[in-house]
């Protein structure tokens, strides 16, 4: 088997143990447990929390002493056996902190996959700027597949997803021993604990317009699990025919939510390859804008729609997502990688992440577990309830507005595009 089918495999496996569950869980912890928004939101924010040092922790041991390819199987292993237990717990307690237990070892697998597939591509003597992108396609074909297969097996109301999670990341843990080794360096290069942590790229912020860019990273970064952590579930309550009657049953979007939802991922795939001409043609302000005010559609389309005649601004919600998600995650990180020296550019793209998925996405999760509890979980009427799940996606879609416009104002960065990098003015 070539290396590159062995990676697709690596990469279709890692992202599919997270999409088995990560879209779903909301509508299963609200609908089915009667969680509230604050408890439902917690769950999300796991990942943010993870997010904050435990990347950082496994990837100094994968660089002194444990292969990263066997540090990933490991984490998989540990994860996958986490996840069954939670299956087995309605409380909130003890559910919480067994999927805490799991996420802690599944967020560092993303950067750990990432590390094995480079070393393979670099053994096998290919490039890895040609040949990582259509490889690493195929995780979010793995996300989208495993979604489907939860909605078609009436999985998402159901514990059976993480039963089906726990397997899918199993079966990865076992296969990561088999991919090629990746060299380790016991003395730490020389390198202070400093160093390896990624502190030193904080330096960053002494510069005005890389400060300004990691702020407004996070402050977008609050947006990243909002949908993920209630759209689901908020979907699936069209069909309580307590609140909304027998109006939206057998409506394609209440009896497939998660399918409607994997729309955004598959908007996502294809977002991926417009990125390129709209960084050269536009620059990164622009670019960075545009992704700002698709969060504004994002969560306005999602208040405004309905899974019967307004259906479509759920699908055009879902379509912008991949605008939203990948000219913010992708471009930043692309902006960091061009305006960072060699000697930190590592580490700097620690820092990106530790603002938008940890820092970031946990104040944004906490915030809007708040949002929802107060105004949908509280309401006694089912009317209340109705409406203040479109009150909640307004609020969202009105932070998404503010953080553009005051962006515009502040961020002053002029695109050049005739030159090969941009050049700050």
């Amino acid at each position: 088997m070539g290396i590159k089918l062995r990676l697709v495999i690596m990469n279709f496996l890692q992202y599919a143990v997270w999409g088995a569950w990560l879209i779903s869980l909301g509508a299963y912890l609200g609908n089915t447990l009667k969680f509230d928004g604050l408890q439902i939101g917690s769950f999300f924010a796991t990942m943010g929390i993870a997010s904050l040092f435990m990347p950082a922790v496994m990837g100094i041991i994968a660089d002194r002493w444990i292969p990263a390819q066997r540090l990933l199987g490991l984490c998989h292993l540990f994860a996958a056996g986490f996840i069954p237990l939670a299956a087995t717990r309605t409380d909130y307690n003890s559910l919480y902190t067994l999927v805490l237990l799991s996420v802690m070892f599944y967020m560092p697998t993303i950067a750990l996959s990432n590390s094995v597939a480079y070393n393979a591509l670099e053994k096998a003597g290919l490039d890895t700027v040609t040949h990582f992108p259509p490889i690493r396609v195929w995780g979010t074909v793995g996300f989208i597949c495993a979604m489907w297969v939860v909605d078609l097996g009436k999985m998402g109301l159901s514990a059976t997803q993480l039963y089906f999670s726990a397997t899918l990341g199993l079966i990865l843990g076992l296969y990561s021993f088999t991919l090629p080794n990746c060299p380790i360096n016991r003395s730490g290069g020389g390198k202070s604990i400093v160093d390896l942590l990624g502190l030193r790229a904080f330096a960053l912020f002494k510069q005005r317009k890389m400060a300004i860019f990691f702020i407004f990273s996070m402050l977008l970064g609050m947006s990243l699990q909002i949908t993920n952590a209630f759209a689901d579930g908020y979907i699936k309550s069209f069909g309580d025919t307590g609140i909304h009657g027998a109006k939206y049953l057998g409506t394609f979007g209440v009896e497939h939510s998660t399918i409607l939802i994997s729309l955004s991922q598959i908007s996502e795939t294809l977002c991926i390859l417009l990125i390129p001409f709209f960084l050269k043609r536009f620059g990164i302000k622009r670019v960075m804008l545009i992704a700002m005010f698709a969060w504004v559609l994002r969560f306005a389309l999602l208040g405004a729609g309905n899974p019967g005649p307004g259906v479509w601004m759920f699908i055009l919600s879902m379509i912008v997502y991949g605008v939203a998600f990948d000219f913010f995650n992708i471009s930043g990180s692309l902006f960091v990688e061009k305006e960072t020296s060699a000697a930190i550019r590592s580490s700097a793209q620690g820092v990106f992440m530790i603002m938008t998925n940890g820092i970031g996405a946990t104040i944004g999760t906490l915030g809007a577990q708040a949002v929802v509890n107060r105004l949908v979980y509280s309401q006694q009427s089912a009317a209340a309830q109705v409406a203040g799940w479109s009150q909640s996606w307004l609020v969202f879609a009105g932070y998404a507005l503010v953080v553009a416009v005051v962006f515009a104002l502040v961020f002053r960065y002029k695109h050049d595009p005739h030159a090969v990098e941009e050049v700050n003015r």
